[in-house]
């Protein structure tokens, strides 16, 4: 299928086979060779300089992809902080903004410094090592101006660009894992913490699965655009965090309801828009599984928006602006991994069904284990992501309408996402232990009780939200 993507008045058409990968994100740099880089004799020197004039990036990608990454960005800030601040009381407003800022902010750094490496970089050890972790580009010192990254066809696109678009994902699921210990973790805490979890956690995940050399990605586990690397990971974590730090003061007998569910639905509708970038950029050009990804990601939102607000109902509640707004955010987790690997109606039963499933971890699992996951970042981010993980074995498959060709039995491929989903929450709890018990002794985790009453704002910040 031909696909046409303009850039600006005037820009060269660019048309090329729409890749038949079933999965984005999961292989691993491949850089340009250069002429001068040629074998010795004059054949194979004319087939490496074609090969290199061949792997030429499509401005029209080039393009989409910087702006999906900006899209991205725009779900952090201010998307995210404001759909974690406006849950929060107001004395915690501007602590839960600034802690989402920083820990994107500090991952973006290390992502530079050695987060690629370790999740991207063009050398992977042979043997056990070369499964979880791979390295040769510190301080991105194999990225230069004219090296690229495949595509899933027979395009590339600048390295560069590729390096930008996976530094938002690690931004963002730092960030996320913040939504169960707002209100008590110190500034510092988290930002040690934060350091700590995205090298041990983060970047080994994210190459197990996405890596052409990962463990998951030459099992054959299937993963669009997160599900497992940022959903799963950052649920887990979360849950871990919070068990460690413990419950917020006068939790749960002192009600702790949401200060701006204004601001919570602002930044809800900013994630759903940037969500588009986050799940069709990671098909990496501008095709038609792009475009599959993008009416996934509206259907499975939609179905799982409506669905919470009815389960809600018959709760014997009202649909609630808050219910609207966790139903949103349980269909987008819920499609990441399935955005390119399933159907519109596939995606549909996965917004459902995530939401009804979250529903009940978020307003029924959580009062009767008591713990204190402030913000439901396990809730709905684990629990949708375990479901959407999973589900994707499923609704890839033809008999769902899904993109799969049936080369892989339904039964083969559900025990292989399974399999996924056990690797990345064992390993997300494991790391995140570690992480969060060397921040403590490093920095003692929480706030003193006069801080928490007062409010972080105050305490950590001296400034208020709101005079």
């Amino acid at each position: 299928m031909i696909r046409k993507f303009a850039w600006g008045a005037g820009a060269t058409v660019a048309s090329f086979m729409v890749s038949g990968a079933a999965w984005a994100q999961e292989a691993a740099m491949t850089a340009v060779t250069t002429a001068a880089d040629a074998a010795g004799t004059p054949i194979a020197a004319a087939t490496e300089t074609a090969a290199a004039v061949a792997a030429v990036p499509n401005p029209g990608n080039n393009a989409w992809m910087m702006t999906a990454t900006i899209l991205v960005l725009m779900m952090i800030l201010p998307g995210l902080a404001l759909f974690y601040g406006g849950l929060t009381r107001s004395k915690n407003m501007l602590s839960t903004m600034t802690q989402v800022g920083g820990a994107a902010a500090l991952a973006m750094l290390i992502w530079v410094m050695w987060g690629y490496s370790m999740a991207f970089g063009p050398t992977t050890s042979e043997g056990f090592i070369g499964n979880f972790v791979s390295s040769g580009s510190l301080f991105l010192s194999s990225v230069t101006p004219s090296s690229t990254a495949a595509t899933f066809s027979d395009e590339v696109i600048s390295e560069y660009v590729f390096v930008c678009f996976q530094m938002t994902f690690a931004a963002i699921t730092a960030a996320l894992v913040l939504g169960a210990t707002v209100e008590r973790l110190k500034f510092s805490s988290m930002m040690v913490f934060t350091a700590i979890w995205l090298t041990i956690v983060y970047f080994p995940i994210a190459h197990m699965v996405w890596a052409g050399g990962g463990y998951l990605f030459k099992l054959g586990a299937l993963d669009f655009a997160g599900g497992t690397v940022v959903h799963i990971n950052a649920g887990v974590s979360a849950l871990v965090a919070a068990l460690i730090l413990g419950k917020r003061k006068g939790y749960p007998s002192e009600p702790m309801p949401p200060h701006s569910l204004t601001l919570t639905m602002v930044g809800t509708g900013l994630l759903w828009v940037g969500w588009f970038g986050f799940n069709a950029g990671s098909e990496l050009e501008a095709d038609g599984t792009a475009g599959l990804a993008m009416i996934n990601t509206f259907v499975a939102t939609a179905a799982g928006a409506l669905t919470w607000m009815v389960v809600e109902r018959l709760a014997g509640h009202k649909g609630s602006a808050l219910g609207f707004c966790s139903g949103i955010i349980a269909g987008l987790v819920a499609v990441t991994p399935a955005a390119g690997n399933s159907g519109p109606f596939g995606a549909i039963i996965l917004g459902m069904v995530a939401s009804v499933i979250c529903y009940f971890a978020v307003a029924k699992l959580k009062p009767m284990l008591g713990y204190d996951d402030s913000l439901d970042a396990f809730g709905i981010h684990g629990v949708g992501g375990i479901v959407g993980a999973i589900g994707t074995g499923l609704v890839y498959q033809p008999l769902f309408g899904g993109p799969g060709d049936g080369s892989t039995a339904m039964g083969t491929q559900v025990f292989i996402q399974i399999t996924a989903v056990v690797i990345a929450i064992v390993w997300a709890a494991v790391g995140t232990t570690i992480a969060i018990f060397i921040a403590k002794a490093l920095t003692g985790l929480r706030v003193s009780p006069e801080v928490e009453q007062e409010g972080l704002d105050i305490g950590e910040h001296g400034e208020r939200a709101y005079n």
